[in-house]
């Protein structure tokens, strides 16, 4: 799910939604274990990312206290991937923490 392409919200959440359902169809081993279990953190990532996008529909002064709310889960989120994977995740997930972590950063700047 790493297309760059524009997209919109309802296309960016059907593709999770699609995401989630397949995940029940993971091997019944280790690996697919891991995906299964990684399911709801990813989903909070993309979904973390999305909202700090849109901060500016929140009422005035509300945004920092979004913003370290979406950090804790961001943090809290990308370490219970990376041990999934014993602190190597693959590449998909590396890029769903990096975006969660970039949009923080972004809107944390937009702030000042």
């Amino acid at each position: 799910m790493s297309d760059d392409a524009p997209t919109s919200w309802p296309a960016l959440l059907a593709a999770w939604t699609d995401f989630a359902k397949a995940a029940v169809a993971f091997p019944k081993d280790d690996e697919g274990d891991r995906w299964r279990a990684a399911v709801p953190a990813i989903i909070d990532l993309q979904a973390a990312a999305a909202a700090l996008g849109e901060l500016h529909r929140l009422p005035d002064g509300h945004a920092p206290a979004a913003i370290d709310t979406a950090e804790v889960l961001i943090t809290r989120r990308s370490d219970e991937l990376r041990d999934l994977w014993n602190a190597s995740p693959p590449k998909g997930v590396v890029e769903v923490i990096l975006d969660a972590h970039s949009a923080a950063a972004a809107a944390r700047a937009s702030l000042s």
